[in-house]
């Protein structure tokens, strides 16, 4: 993983630059819109609500399935968001991102198969965190 301008995939830019793009302006607009302050749950709302007025494809709580050694398991992961059917997103409400919420996503992303996660934190103060996760 490098920084967000470094990332590319087979050197072609940045990995779904205009569809992360686009999910981004929705999360800039919740938080200028909300603010800091609320719980996950209302961030997740708004966002579901924003993503639906701009026409953004997404999907709600979508549950992982997990396998080990080709068993699947009974336990599961539950996802935030899927956006283009490309793009995790994961929504926080927390002072600061630990190094668990980073390996959330990556463990997501293994699980899902997809290779970009956008981690969010709408707790951030003076404005929303979202960092790029690339696998």
């Amino acid at each position: 993983m490098g920084k967000e301008g470094e990332l590319t995939q087979r050197g072609q830019g940045i990995l779904l630059a205009k569809e992360a793009y686009a999910v981004q302006g929705a999360i800039f607009e919740v938080y200028r819109t909300m603010g800091s302050g609320f719980l996950e749950a209302v961030y997740q709302e708004c966002l579901e609500q924003e993503l639906a007025l701009r026409g953004i494809p997404f999907q709600s709580q979508v549950e992982l399935d997990l396998v080990y050694k080709e068993v699947p398991l009974r336990q599961t992961y539950r996802a935030d968001l899927v956006c283009y059917s490309s793009i995790l997103v994961e929504l926080k409400a927390c002072r600061t991102f630990d190094p668990s919420h980073r390996a959330q996503v990556i463990n997501y992303l293994r699980a899902t198969g997809l290779h970009l996660g956008l981690l969010v934190n709408f707790w951030s103060v003076p404005k929303v965190t979202i960092e790029r996760l690339v696998l």
